[in-house]
């Protein structure tokens, strides 16, 4: 699973275009919204569904689902391993 994660930590920095970040400046469990962690916002929520469904073949309908998804690089690790 690490290499998911080190692959979803490069993916989220080319797709949300983070450049001034590396993988290794993301934590895993680090919250990826609000003003601790990466402090992204709604708009980067809709690049992570793109990315899901693009690079994974996984679609998310359900906003209150993403919440919870989207939460960490943990979070996403776990959910994308259970759904692919």
């Amino acid at each position: 699973m690490s290499d998911l994660k080190e692959n979803l930590k490069a993916q989220i920095i080319e797709q949300l275009n983070l450049e001034d970040l590396t993988p290794a400046d993301i934590q895993d469990d680090a919250p990826l919204f609000g003003d601790q962690g990466l402090g992204l916002d709604s708009i980067d929520a809709l690049e992570f569904i793109v990315l899901l469904d693009s690079n994974y073949g996984i679609k998310i309908s359900d906003p209150n689902e993403g919440k919870e998804i989207f939460q960490s690089v943990n979070t996403l690790a776990d959910y994308i391993s259970k759904h692919q």
